[in-house]
């Protein structure tokens, strides 16, 4: 599997780490930082595309991606995908993932969201996009830090269809 790991801002800038960190074997990981993630984030083994890159392989319909996350996500991001605007190698990597029918996973990393944010994160998800802001679940009874983060993680892997052993499930009892 290739997957696409684009990272935003600074503020929450090691989720994105932690994707990275948390994939399992197989995966092959594909990273696009923008300007100010790149002074925070830095990883071995993984092919780092700049943000004005546009003519990078990963911004072509052609290229053989499976799925991709830009974790955490700025709301001035989320707000160009939704637009249609392509303007670096990031949100041209978003369009065509839209385009082509591929997973994308946005997690929106600002709070509260503005009536403005909300009503982009609506369009998104009415064309497939997974909005899925980085919320912990409290069912998870989690101590530390880290262990929230591979909580949420574990379920935005979920979600891309990514197995993973990230989080304590629910289990059903048997009768």
């Amino acid at each position: 599997m290739r997957l696409i790991v684009a990272v935003t801002g600074a503020s929450g800038v090691q989720l994105g780490y932690r994707v990275l960190e948390y994939l399992p074997e197989g995966v092959e990981p594909y990273l696009i930082l923008s300007e100010s993630a790149r002074d925070v984030v830095t990883h071995e083994n993984v092919r780092i595309y700049d943000e004005n890159d546009i003519a990078a392989p990963v911004a072509s319909g052609s290229f053989p991606s499976d799925a991709m996350i830009v974790a955490p996500c700025s709301m001035n991001t989320l707000a160009k995908i939704a637009c249609g605007i392509a303007d670096n190698l990031l949100t041209r990597t978003a369009a065509v993932m839209i385009k082509e029918r591929r997973p994308l996973l946005l997690a929106p990393r600002e709070m509260p969201f503005s009536a403005i944010a909300l009503e982009n994160m609506l369009k998104l998800s009415r064309l497939g996009v997974v909005v899925a802001p980085p919320i912990p679940g409290y069912y998870g009874d989690h101590e530390t830090v880290e262990e929230m983060e591979r909580f949420i993680v574990g379920k935005w892997f979920d979600l891309l269809g990514i197995e993973n052993d990230l989080y304590k499930r629910w289990k059903i009892e048997e009768a």
